[in-house]
Formats: structure tokens, C-alpha cells, sequence
């Protein structure tokens, strides 16, 4: 049956956009998981089909209206969680990605202007996610960014189970760094313990390499990591 998406949005034709390519829309194509989208105006019954208001006690932007999304999320009659994009959620990463992964799927809402009526969230336990620091349009791109890393978990899409394991995030550190032919670029050789065939050496050096970086470029990473393995 694979992974079953459902996304909620005023833009559904933004999907698949780019999950209908490379390794989520081959794992498309295979049913390894699926897509349904639904307009979010279509479930709005005034003349006007407006999906939002104005904000309680004032201020500026518009609402979205918690009658019409809750409208919405019935129809889909699933059991999966439903998920809110927010910035105030719980930060996206690989852990949590491996949580969706393991799931028969999941239902995305799409906030749009300045937010979501609050009773709608308490009413549909919506669980709000957020894939950064920073402010979107709205939330079909964070809803893709999701998909993208969730998709790539399933089964059947990865080809190279070590290959996965050794990227970035998933053993808690950052990935080493990588080279391929030519030899020489600019002046700039390949390692040589990478050209020596000792596959302990090598193991060793992306491994010390993985953690220079991680504690360089990522401090938080690298204290986790540190608590994990007793690294100083």
C-alpha cells in the first residue's frame, strides 16, 4: 500500500512539483507512496468561498477560519496525525523523519497569512512542525521539504543502506567530506588515504573528519554526539 500523503493547501497545484522527480517520483510512479490534495476553498460555503478574516482584538494580516479547515481535515476521515505547519512547532529533523517513515502516512494542513484560528488546532489536535527558523509564504514548501525526507526512508526508494547511514544527521554528525576523478583539480589533490586501498584508514579519516566538522560548523550536534560517546 506504501506511505499514503495527504496535504491540505490553497495552492494544490504545487504538488508533487518537485516530489515528482529523481527518487520521490520514481518511489511515485511505484506507489511506494501516494499523493492526494485537497483545496482548501473548496470546503468554504459563502458566495465568495474566503477562507479567512480578520484577527480578534485586531492587529494586521488575516486569519484563517477554523469552521472551513475543520471542514477540511473531516472529509480525509483518516486515522494518520495531522500535522500544522507552524513556526512555533517542533523543529523538523531526521528523527522525526524516521517517525513519519515508519507511519502507513500523515496528513499536512498548509497555513497561509498570518495563522490559523487556535480552536481549530485544539479541536483536530493538530501537531504543529516547523522546518526552521525563518518565515515562508506558506506551507507547501515545508510540506515538501518534509515529504522529501520522509519518502527517502521508505523502503524501496534507497538503493545504498550504508550510503544512507553515513549522511549527514543520521549517525549525529555531519557528513565528510567527499571527492571523486580527477585526481588533481586546480592544484587540489584527493587525500592520499583515500587513493590507499587500507579501509580501516579510511573509515578512521572521514570519521575524525566527520567530527572536526560537526564541531566546527554545528556546536549543538557536536554536544549531543559529545554526551553520546564521551568525546571531549
Amino acid at each position: 500500500m506504501g506511505f499514503h500523503a495527504t496535504v491540505f493547501t490553497l495552492y494544490p497545484e504545487m504538488f508533487p512539483g518537485p516530489l515528482g522527480n529523481s527518487l520521490s517520483g520514481k518511489a511515485l510512479k511505484q506507489k511506494i507512496w501516494s499523493l492526494k490534495t485537497y483545496q482548501i476553498r473548496d470546503f468554504a460555503v459563502e458566495h465568495h468561498h474566503s477562507v479567512d478574516d480578520t484577527p480578534a482584538g485586531g492587529g494586521p494580516g488575516m486569519i484563517m477560519k477554523a469552521d472551513i479547515l475543520a471542514r477540511a481535515i473531516d472529509v480525509s476521515q483518516t486515522e494518520y496525525p495531522c500535522f500544522l505547519m507552524s513556526p512555533r512547532g517542533r523543529c523538523f529533523n531526521q528523527s522525526m523523519a524516521r517517525e513519519l517513515a515508519d507511519l502507513e502516512g500523515a496528513t499536512f494542513v498548509c497555513g497561509r497569512f498570518e495563522g490559523v484560528d487556535e480552536r481549530v488546532i485544539e479541536a483536530r489536535n493538530l501537531i504543529e512542525v516547523s522546518i526552521g527558523d525563518y518565515i515562508l509564504s506558506g506551507g507547501e514548501i515545508a510540506v515538501s521539504v518534509i515529504l522529501d525526507s520522509v519518502i527517502r526512508l521508505l523502503s524501496g526508494v534507497m538503493g545504498n543502506v550504508e550510503s544512507e547511514y553515513n549522511e549527514s544527521f543520521e549517525n549525529g554528525l555531519l557528513e565528510y567530506p567527499q571527492y571523486t576523478r580527477p585526481q588533481v583539480f586546480e592544484g587540489r589533490s584527493i587525500p592520499q588515504v583515500l587513493s590507499s586501498g587500507n579501509h580501516r584508514a579510511i573509515a578512521e579519516w572521514r570519521k575524525s573528519q566527520a567530527e572536526a566538522i560537526t564541531k566546527a560548523r554545528r556546536p549543538d550536534l557536536w554536544s549531543v554526539y559529545q554526551r553520546k560517546h564521551g568525546k571531549a
